[in-house]
């Protein structure tokens, strides 16, 4: 089968590499024509995981009429504030008979929308699924051992995912959850960016703890406010990605989080990961949503203020370390 994977970022690359191994044809979208020429000629992603030798059977294009040629199954390797645009690009396209794949993790600044919203406003009725966990792509790519899951409302299209992406090294569960699964994807962003900020406040493996715990907690919170399965959340699109992500240096967000504490500028930070940082973003649709809603989420509140308003690091512990006790 010949899968489009649109986006050549980190995890993109890596799961066009996964299904290359499977025995499938992968065709990987780059943005940039050079970028693509590269990774043909030298079968190697010149911008991301750059170490990592990447299968001669993989094949790069620079437009992404050029990738879904031949695809009936497309996945959306996209950060969440750039699928919109790229949706609208696909807009015009003949789409029938395909099925989307989202990777994204976040929520979409402009409206508070989670990837399947976007989709579903851009591409109506076409068929929709969502995949999460605990995934480092720099993992993936060396295939060590990962299991993530793939939601969709329609069963048939997690089945039909699932058949497509498991294998030995890549296993592969589903879930009628997309809420539940996006959700936790999008938040544990925000939770790891405080637990980074700790690690290099030297403040200790309790305090650690207690933020990814803690952090939970606010992701429960925010699932019950929008119907997504507490089970879900206890799973590997909740509690396993947030600890992966709260732990791992390869974490964007947890190693963005410690170039904060260390007293670098959001930017700056950003700048010193050199790829998209999906909390930083995240944390201003989640924390006005919540404000609205009226979800009490004093973590994820912080990194607001930290990233959006200038408040000082102490200030923040400060106030997270003296708010009133009360049952857990």
């Amino acid at each position: 089968m010949t899968i489009a994977v649109l986006g050549a970022g980190s995890f993109g690359t890596a799961v066009a590499n996964h299904l290359a191994r499977t025995g499938h044809e992968a065709v990987l979208w780059c943005r940039a024509a050079e970028q693509a020429r590269h990774i043909n000629a030298h079968h190697r992603n010149p911008r991301y995981l750059k170490d990592y030798p990447l299968l001669e059977a993989l094949r790069a294009v620079a437009a992404p009429e050029e990738a879904l040629a031949g695809a009936n199954r497309v996945i959306l390797a996209l950060p969440t504030q750039s699928l919109r645009g790229v949706l609208e690009r696909l807009a015009g396209l003949p789409l029938e008979g395909r099925s989307f794949l989202s990777l994204a993790k976040g929520i979409e600044i402009a409206t508070g929308l989670m990837p399947r919203s976007i989709f579903e406003a851009v591409l109506p009725g076409r068929p929709y699924s969502a995949l999460s966990g605990p995934s480092h792509a720099e993992e993936v790519v060396r295939e060590l051992p990962t299991a993530v899951i793939v939601a969709s409302s329609d069963p048939s299209e997690a089945l039909g995912w699932q058949t497509e992406l498991n294998s030995p090294r890549f296993r592969v569960y589903t879930s009628g959850d997309v809420t539940g699964v996006e959700l936790g994807g999008a938040v544990k962003n925000v939770i790891a960016i405080a637990v980074g900020i700790a690690h290099s406040l030297s403040a200790g493996d309790n305090a650690k703890a207690a933020l990814a715990t803690r952090g939970l907690a606010e992701i429960m919170r925010l699932g019950a406010a929008m119907g997504a399965s507490p089970l879900t959340l206890a799973g590997l699109a909740g509690v396993g990605d947030l600890m992966a992500t709260c732990y791992s240096p390869h974490s964007r967000n947890f190693r963005f989080g410690a170039a904060i504490g260390r007293g670098a500028s959001p930017e700056a930070a950003e700048a010193e990961i050199g790829q998209v940082v999906e909390g930083a973003h995240t944390v201003k649709a989640l924390v006005a949503y919540a404000r609205e809603a009226g979800i009490e989420l004093p973590i994820s509140e912080g990194v607001h203020a930290i990233l959006c308003e200038g408040a000082e690091l102490q200030d923040v512990i400060n106030r997270l370390l003296f708010r009133d006790p009360k049952p857990e």
